[in-house]
């Protein structure tokens, strides 16, 4: 598919309600299509990989374009540059979030990237940074655990920052770094009581939201069980 093809596309499936709601969830509506996910992955299964024309869809602002390039983007064209272009001009989570979900987590430039965004004091550029732990902790299967454990100063750093994209990606990161195994889930508990003893509200959520949920019954389950397998 061609450029002017998919914004046809998208613009024929386009929800005005949906449009009208994104507000609730802070996107501004005047860039937004409102075009569901769904429609998006049929596109991008129609288009293929196109790092040419992901940089025209980046380029047109909107935020279903934007989600585009990330899902038809060649992984092995990015660059360092291109990362932080795009990450200076994340303007909402779902664009932050989509990006880092589907394509920054598979450049070789993730990790370190972390490391780079956690000290940035743009939202969403500092948002990115956790997003990717919580993703690369996910996706990156066969990495060993010292690569998540390198994370934590950076996780109790930047625990005490009280914006709510920010303190919920802090949270997200240190969730799912803990239900990767059982070692790391016992390292991320003992982290986040670390973390319950800063005075800090945005702390103090984070911290305890991760206990509840890494010391559940359902997640000491599934990782015992993992172990089993293993």
């Amino acid at each position: 598919m061609q450029y002017e093809e998919i914004v046809r596309e998208l613009e024929s499936s386009s929800n005005p309600e949906d449009v009208a709601g994104m507000g609730r969830f802070g996107i501004n509506p005047q860039k937004v299509f409102g075009v569901r996910m769904p429609v998006l992955k049929q596109i991008a299964r129609k288009t293929g990989k196109d790092h040419l024309l992901a940089q025209e869809l980046w380029g047109a602002g909107y935020q279903e374009t934007m989600i585009l390039a990330c899902m038809i983007e060649d992984p092995e064209a990015v660059t360092k540059e291109q990362m932080d272009n795009w990450a200076f001009e994340f303007d909402t989570w779902a664009v932050c979030d989509q990006c880092c979900m589907k394509l920054f987590h598979k450049t070789p430039f993730a990790y370190k990237k972390v490391f780079e965004w956690s000290l940035r004091e743009e939202m969403f550029v500092k948002r990115a940074a956790f997003t990717l732990i919580a993703v690369l902790a996910v996706h990156d299967k066969k990495a060993p655990d010292t690569n998540f454990e390198q994370f934590f100063p950076i996780i109790i750093r930047e625990s005490t920052d009280n914006r709510i994209y920010v303190k919920k990606a802090v949270n997200w990161a240190l969730r799912q770094i803990g239900k990767r195994n059982l070692n790391l889930n016992k390292k991320a508990i003992e982290l986040a009581e670390e973390i319950l003893k800063i005075d800090s509200k945005s702390a103090k959520w984070i911290a305890k939201d991760a206990i509840r949920e890494l010391k559940s019954d359902k997640i000491q389950a599934r990782l015992s069980n993992k172990k089993n397998r293993v």
